[in-house]
């Protein structure tokens, strides 16, 4: 019989495959496109615009088809559970897409627009239907090629080339109608609508107005044999019914394979995936936002009532075996056959033209988007209609390259997979908006919740894989891959993202647990703001203490001097982009936070006080040492900042407003040697008290600027780099305790810098300062109870024993005031033993002595740490107060 070779798993929806949530802005994308049409394509209603695609997309060639496959295989009772679960698992995707749908307005793109950036499956939609079509065509007028007699209409030549042949024709025609606007294509679709109504019409009318029908049907079985069966139309037959109720799975004859329940489920789903067919019009709709629920929900309630009549219909008149051995039964039976050929060709063409329209409106959203560059560039030209004509040139082109594959069941299970895929998608985007509790989340439709949509989710992805495990599997494989092709393509839009509003409500949740009265030195971490005057000459130490933080807080702190007062608006909010594009081209990962001050003092004061959020609050603030070396400009050295050209592919259009040369010139030239201070040493070490007041540790950072190696682009991996620890206080020699808080902190510091990526294989060593020719021994045994200390705390670093004797001999007590005078002999002596011992390592860790009480004596305290650490190379003066070693479990 005619058609009843046509595949199992056809699908009749226009979808898409979506992967990103959109925002909940109600703007609209703006399009600097030349082309931008003057009149406004919004022309169609939510009949003409939504409801006729849909229906049309969802009575595909399985309502002609495989009505007597489900019923004859299943049974009445578990077709009619097909059915209900399969409109169950669409519905509550429907719920999903009128919440979005009326959470803002919509613009062209549809579900695409609403729900992600990211392609979908239209292509293969519209290539499955010109097949689907075409196969229809051949089954009916093609000439059988093993025969050499026509028989009946049967005139047309068949074989591959032949195929392709009509199945260009066929999207030629579809090209046709789509290059001339939706306007015209919803009129065309009107007509094919009646059409199908008809042919709806003609069937439940034959199932009254036929008498009962006995035919023979034949089949050609294995070695050539002609398999013969007697099938009978019953008429309204009481028995028929009983005989139909249960279920009858048997040999399908057209694949030779054994149905089960989930095999013909996944037949019949596929009638069911046209539920996008409206919404992809959005950009067509005059409102969108009423039409695409309303018409959506009237279509699918509609074809529902058709699809559970027709049921009932045939298992009540159609014998098991008429259903189960001729697909196309419909045409035996009916009152006049060609009513039903015809309804197959229309909903075919309809489904194609939607889905070729469709794929148009998705190719010209994502290149108004620029989300995939150049290749789809020309797509977002536009008619002065506002009919997007080069992409439907697109999908014609890439749909005519693969319909060389000549046969439906090569992609029909694929491109349902994907459909559900998209749904699942969509599903997943309502309930991310609904879990982030976003104040703009307030759609106009209420019926649905996170339950539905988490159940939407789950339903879609089962059904996947029980049509088909391996496409299941390798789509969202194929998900994956795209999501991280355009997360490291990094495209950026003032669209919105709903990824963000959900870490926003986790991060408070989680904050509002990180309780600071349960925190314990067992899982202390560097918590760090780093104060920065001049990122120009500070990159070097902005990026080494990225890695010294340990999974830690890392804040870059400035201050902007000024009174709010004085001026017309704040200028630090208008810095912000600037340092986060800053962060961005050091790669490191840290946070801003900027503040307006009279004095740089009283800014670092408040950042210290309000930077962070409950359990995460700098703990170490550090600073760049103050002294009189000539800054050098990072910015002239590394060719992410000098060179002009690596700021116009990657990131030209995709940063947030500051290009390079903008971000070289928002940051001022740095500080000549002969120029004026913008803090005082009286200021500066005033900083360093107020930390210590307020419990924090404090870190003085010098000479890194010759640090090299730290970028996010270096290979070093501290093989040949030596860290070097000096735990005593170096300025006080009758100091000889190694195991106070501040000694235990360098340790601890250090181990951390040893732990990072780019200095694991770092050797490690401390420095044990001894008086050998003192009469107190007792350096010994404090040697052996420091490595037993160091084994301990699980630290590996060899210990050096550093006699000091020559240095001690110069230190002399000139009291003062309140602090201690030191001599230059013996700052000199000092400076020169680090210089024997640690010349050659990469960084140095010392103890840095609280700073003086009066800041008479700020001046001396500066020159002494100076004199100290006069050319030695990156060193890290550091001041610990809070304990952070732990020796138990």
């Amino acid at each position: 019989m005619s058609n009843e070779r046509t595949p199992l798993l056809t699908s009749g929806v226009c979808g898409l495959n979506v992967t990103t949530a959109c925002g909940m802005a109600s703007e609209a994308t703006p399009e600097s496109s030349p082309d931008t049409p003057t009149k406004d394509p919004r022309k169609l209603n939510t009949f003409f615009g939504v409801m006729v695609p849909t229906i049309l997309s969802m009575f595909s060639i399985v309502l002609f088809l495989r009505t007597g496959f489900v019923v004859g295989h299943a049974g009445l009772l578990q077709g009619l559970l097909m059915v209900v679960v399969a409109y169950t698992i669409i519905s509550l995707t429907i719920l999903s897409i009128c919440a979005i749908s009326t959470n803002g307005a919509i613009q062209g793109g549809g579900a695409y627009y609403m729900i992600s950036r990211s392609l979908g499956p239209e292509f293969g939609g519209s290539i499955e239907y010109v097949l689907g079509l075409v196969e229809a065509i051949l089954d009916v007028f093609g000439s059988d090629p093993e025969s050499s007699v026509s028989e009946g209409m049967r005139v047309l030549p068949q074989g591959y080339w032949y195929t392709v042949l009509y199945s260009s024709v066929v999207l030629l025609l579809c090209l046709l109608v789509c290059l001339v606007g939706a306007h015209i294509y919803s009129r065309t679709a009107f007509v094919i609508l009646l059409v199908v109504t008809v042919s709806l019409l003609s069937i439940f009318i034959s199932f009254v107005a036929v008498k009962p029908l006995t035919f023979v049907i034949t089949h050609r079985g294995p070695g050539n044999q002609t398999l013969r069966y007697n099938a009978s139309y019953t008429g309204f037959s009481a028995t028929t019914l009983r005989n139909n109720l249960g279920p009858g799975y048997s040999l399908d004859y057209s694949t030779n394979t054994v149905m089960s329940f989930a095999t013909v489920f996944a037949v019949m789903f596929t009638s069911c995936t046209g539920i996008m067919a409206g919404a992809n019009m959005s950009g067509e709709l005059k409102t969108p936002s009423v039409s695409i629920p309303k018409g959506t929900v009237v279509a699918v309630f509609y074809t529902f009532v058709v699809y559970i009549l027709l049921f009932l219909l045939v298992s009540a008149t159609c014998d098991r075996t008429l259903l189960i051995q001729d697909y196309g039964f419909f045409q035996r039976i009916n009152i006049w056959p060609p009513f039903v050929t015809i309804g197959i060709y229309c909903a075919s063409l309809s489904a194609a033209m939607c889905a070729m329209i469709g794929a148009s409106r998705i190719l010209h959203a994502l290149a108004v988007d620029h989300l995939f560059g150049l290749p789809l560039a020309p797509a977002a030209i536009k008619s002065s209609s506002g009919n997007p004509w080069m992409a439907v040139l697109y999908t014609w082109g890439l749909a005519q390259c693969v319909v060389f594959a000549g046969q439906l069941n090569a992609i029909a299970s694929l491109v349902t997979v994907f459909y559900l895929l998209a749904y699942a998608a969509v599903d997943l985007a309502c309930l991310a908006l609904e879990w982030a509790s976003a104040p703009n989340f307030r759609p106009t439709f209420q019926l649905f919740s996170w339950h539905t949509c988490l159940l939407g989710i789950l339903s879609c992805l089962v059904m996947m894989f029980v049509i088909n495990p391996v496409y299941s599997s390798g789509s969202i494989v194929l998900l994956l891959l795209l999501l991280l092709f355009l997360h490291y393509r990094s495209p950026t839009s003032s669209w919105g993202y709903i990824s963000q509003a959900l870490i926003f409500h986790q991060v408070r949740k989680y904050l509002l647990m990180l309780d600071v009265r349960k925190d314990h030195v067992k899982f202390w971490r560097p918590q760090v703001l780093l104060m920065v005057a001049n990122p120009r000459s500070s990159c070097q130490l902005i990026l080494f203490v990225n890695q010294l933080k340990k999974g830690g807080l890392y804040v870059l702190g400035h201050v902007q001097l000024g009174d709010l007062d004085a001026l017309p608006s704040d200028p630090v909010q208008q810095q912000y982009n600037f340092w986060l594009s800053l962060v961005d081209k050091l790669g490191v990962k840290a946070f801003v936070d900027l503040t307006l001050s009279p004095s740089v003092r009283q800014g670092t004061q408040h950042l210290l006080r309000i930077t962070g959020l409950g359990g995460m609050k700098p703990n170490t603030l550090i600073l760049g040492f103050y002294d009189s070396c000539t800054p050098e400009d990072f910015f002239l050295q590394d060719p992410a900042f000098c060179d002009s050209s690596s700021g116009r592919g990657s990131e030209g259009e995709y940063n947030f407003g500051v290009d390079l040369p903008s971000l070289q010139a928002h940051f001022p030239p740095v500080r000549h040697v002969e120029s004026p201070r913008w803090l005082s040493p009286e200021e500066y070490v005033g900083i360093i008290s107020d930390a210590m007041k307020m419990n924090k540790n404090v870190c003085l950072a010098r000479y890194f600027f010759q640090l090299e190696g730290e970028g996010k682009d270096s290979k070093v991996d501290g093989s040949e780099r030596t860290i070097d620890v000096w735990p005593l206080n170096l300025l006080q020699p009758d100091s000889r305790d190694y195991e106070d808080v501040c000694s235990l902190f360098l340790l601890q510091m250090a181990c951390v810098l040893n732990m990072s990526s780019k200095w694991r294989h770092a050797r490690m060593r401390i420095f044990l300062n001894v008086e050998t020719e003192s009469s107190d021994q007792g350096w010994v045994v404090n040697e052996e109870t420091f490595r037993e200390l160091l084994k301990k705390l699980r630290i590996r670093a060899s210990i050096k024993i550093v006699p000091w004797d020559s240095v001690v001999q110069h230190h002399t007590q000139l009291e003062g005031e309140s602090t201690l005078a030191l001599s230059e002999d013996f700052l000199s002596a000092v400076n020169c033993l680090l210089m024997e011992h640690s010349s050659q390592a990469a960084v140095r860790f010392l103890y840095l002595p609280r700073p003086p009480a009066h800041h008479s004596q700020a001046q001396l305290y500066l020159s002494q740490l100076e004199a100290v650490t006069n050319s030695l190379g990156p060193t890290l003066l550091i001041h610990g107060i809070t304990p952070v070693t732990y020796t138990d479990l």
